[in-house]
């Protein structure tokens, strides 16, 4: 399993999520693409829907590329169900280029596989203030 449990233990999704966003804040993308099965979904309210790990992998990496200095927050994670997980989470991060600070914070909710991989993100923004 992906996040490092045997098979003779219960799958953890909150552990599955915590090593999820450990690769992300490491900037480790082969261990973020190990995460994902194949076809997966990630969908926010930034980028829309992708689907497929490539696809997914090609939007973390353009989004690095200009983010490279993010840090982000897990304010809260728990158990929705045996196989998702939620986190309350927030981030800062510079755009490479022009500078600009980005602040953002929300919810998301992971569904994993029956092999303990990322089969759907669904990241929802926080509103923000005019």
């Amino acid at each position: 399993m992906v996040d490092g449990s045997s098979r003779d233990q219960p799958f953890e999704p909150v552990a599955a999520l915590t090593h999820y966003h450990a690769a992300i804040d490491a900037l480790d993308f082969a261990a973020i693409e190990a995460c994902f099965a194949s076809d997966a979904e990630y969908v926010s309210d930034g980028v829309g829907a992708i689907i497929g790990r490539d696809a997914i992998m090609a939007a973390f990496r353009s989004y690095f590329a200009v983010y490279g200095d993010q840090k982000s927050v897990d304010e809260k994670v728990s158990a929705v169900s045996p196989s998702s997980a939620w986190s309350r989470w927030r981030l800062e991060a510079t755009h490479g280029v022009a500078g600009a600070r980005l602040s953002r914070s929300g919810e998301e909710i992971v569904r994993f596989d029956a092999q303990g991989r990322i089969a759907k993100v669904v990241v929802q923004d926080d509103p923000v203030a005019p």
